[in-house]
């Protein structure tokens, strides 16, 4: 991982969200194609030691996102992303919810509203997450159960991810 990419990790309980600035060290359709395609999330969404497992996919405002986490001992956590809007290459947003294996949502743990802006500049793309929370009481639960440091291994893998990337391709231009 490049360490001098830009992390900034913010909780507002005034308002109830966080916020999270992070630069890649890759280009925007990189990175745009790694947070909206099942194959590619499935690689580094969930924090290791855990996997990710996409049961559903429809990439569309109204569509869905069915996947599970599943933990070294097979023990299976399934979320389901509802899209609002989607930009391409832009903006996307939609509501997080914890689930069953069918997606129907369950009420143990709060749903968060996230929005992610994505912007390049030069080979560094740029991505802003607002994850907003319906009280003061939700945004505690998450952030008490390790939400930043899970994050934060997870962008690791897409660092890791987007890095095997740019190797490949170096390696097919001098093929060439």
């Amino acid at each position: 991982m490049n360490s001098n990419l830009n992390f900034d990790f913010t909780v507002n309980k005034e308002n109830n969200s966080i916020r999270i600035k992070r630069e890649f060290n890759a280009n925007l359709e990189l990175v745009w194609e790694a947070w909206t395609n099942p194959e590619i999330l499935d690689q580094w969404w969930a924090p290791k030691p855990y996997l990710t497992k996409t049961k559903s996919m429809d990439f569309r405002e109204n569509g869905s996102w069915l996947y599970c986490m599943i933990s070294p001992q097979d023990e299976k956590h399934w979320c389901k992303a509802d899209y609002i809007t989607i930009d391409p290459k832009n903006s996307y947003s939609y509501i997080d919810n914890f689930c069953d294996e069918n997606g129907n949502v369950g009420i143990k743990f709060p749903n968060s509203h996230w929005t992610n802006v994505f912007s390049e500049n030069g080979a560094i793309t740029n991505i802003d997450i607002t994850i907003q929370y319906e009280n003061l009481e939700d945004l505690e639960k998450v952030v008490e159960v390790g939400f930043k440091e899970g994050f934060s291994m997870a962008i690791d893998n897409l660092d890791q991810y987007l890095e095997a990337q740019f190797m490949l391709r170096q390696q097919n231009k001098s093929s060439k």
